[in-house]
């Protein structure tokens, strides 16, 4: 089953590469908040070094490129159509790389800060890479992904988070999905139901402190009504 759904992700992305930026990237959209939020956090925190996993066309290395020149860059991404649009945008075959979020290939505190945007949905086990994140991160993550719990009408959004506090999400989403555990869409290809608070307590485990912001309009309680939220937990401060 595993192998089914990384080989229909994987088409997903070689289908779609030439019109992948197109259809995902936009300059007010949610992910390109929270990189602004990022590079604002990088100054402050004195960042020198970042990982970003699940790099796509390379929209984040490209942004903290151009924001931050004096920050080292290293994004690793498993589609070979996806990483040669980011290569044609002047990323080096270097700064861009093959990788899996699950199994890093770097030594344990390898930068000062590791992040992902919109990777983490697309993931089958997203709690394992956010904690390869952790891992090989020395000072901070950043994650900007979804919040399934704040997706949809008021009364969808109320019966999830029910299911959710029942400890019944897991098995309604296994009958949702028809056993497989994902749905596939036109616009997002392949994805996983995800949360970015399913890993808040492994992250605030892991962190001094734990920052969070909602990436698109929403009430003052981001779990019950964000439907983004972009998340900075902090190892270590400035200095």
């Amino acid at each position: 089953m595993a192998k089914k759904a990384v080989d229909i992700q994987r088409a997903y992305y070689a289908a779609t590469a030439d019109s992948y930026d197109a259809a995902h990237v936009h300059v007010d959209d949610e992910h390109g908040f929270a990189l602004r939020f990022l590079v604002a956090a990088t100054r402050h925190l004195g960042i020198r070094s970042i990982l970003d996993i699940g790099s796509g066309t390379g929209r984040g290395l490209l942004t903290i490129k151009a924001n931050l020149a004096d920050v080292a860059v290293l994004g690793i991404e498993p589609s070979p159509e996806l990483r040669r649009i980011g290569h044609s945008k002047s990323l080096s075959e270097e700064e861009l790389i093959d990788g899996d979020a699950m199994n890093l290939a770097f030594e344990d505190s390898s930068f000062d800060l590791v992040c992902e945007f919109g990777a983490l949905h697309h993931i089958p086990n997203p709690s394992k890479a956010v904690a390869e994140m952790l891992r090989v991160s020395r000072r901070a993550i950043f994650i900007s992904d979804c919040n399934n719990f704040g997706q949809g009408s008021g009364p969808v959004r109320f019966f999830k988070q029910i299911i959710k506090a029942a400890g019944l999400w897991r098995a309604a989403n296994f009958i949702k999905t028809g056993g497989k555990g994902y749905h596939i869409s036109d616009g997002d290809g392949l994805g996983y139901s995800y949360s970015v608070f399913d890993d808040y307590k492994q992250i605030a485990a892991s962190c001094k402190s734990v920052h969070m912001l909602n990436t698109v309009h929403s009430g003052p309680n981001l779990y019950s009504s964000a439907s983004h939220v972009a998340l900075l937990g902090v190892k270590r401060g400035p200095g």
